[in-house]
C-alpha cells in the first residue's frame, strides 16, 4: 500500500513538472519573430522546400521560380505542408519594413500548422489540410 502511494507521488510530481516546462515553452514570446517566411512557389501558389529559396529576391507579379512569403506570426495564420497551396491572403512577398519587424526565413514545420504555434518550437499544432487562396 504504501508502495503505491509513492508511485502515485512520484507520477504526479512528474506530470506536474512536464506541464510546467511545457507552459513555459508556449509562453516564450520573445523568441518569436513578428514575421515567418514559407518559400513559395507563385505560379502554383505552393509551399516549396525551404533549400528553394537561396536568395531574398522578391516577388513583384511576374518572373518564375521560389520565393518567400512573409506572414505576421500572431496573425492567426495557417501555414500549409510542403506541397499545400497558401493563402495569399494570409502573407506578402514582399519584406516588412514598417517599425523594426524581426523576420524568420524558413525553419517552420514541414507539416504545417498554426503560425503562431510553430514559429515558438512547435508545441501543440494545430490545423490542417491546406488552403487555397
Amino acid at each position: 500500500m504504501n508502495r503505491r502511494m509513492r508511485s502515485a507521488k512520484v507520477t504526479l510530481g512528474l506530470t506536474a513538472l512536464m506541464a510546467a516546462s511545457l507552459t513555459g515553452c508556449a509562453s516564450d514570446e520573445d523568441e518569436q519573430p513578428d514575421y515567418a517566411a514559407i518559400c513559395v512557389d507563385p505560379e502554383t501558389q505552393t509551399r516549396a522546400d525551404d533549400d528553394n529559396c537561396t536568395d531574398e529576391r522578391e516577388y513583384h507579379g511576374s518572373g518564375g521560380g521560389f520565393f518567400w512569403f512573409y506572414m505576421a506570426t500572431r496573425g492567426n495564420a495557417f501555414v500549409p505542408p510542403v506541397g499545400g497551396r497558401y493563402n495569399v491572403a494570409q502573407g506578402t512577398y514582399t519584406v516588412p519594413r514598417s517599425g523594426s519587424p524581426t523576420v524568420r526565413r524558413g525553419g517552420l514545420d514541414r507539416g504545417g500548422g498554426d503560425i503562431g504555434t510553430i514559429t515558438r518550437g512547435g508545441f501543440g499544432k494545430s490545423g490542417h489540410g491546406s488552403s487555397g487562396g
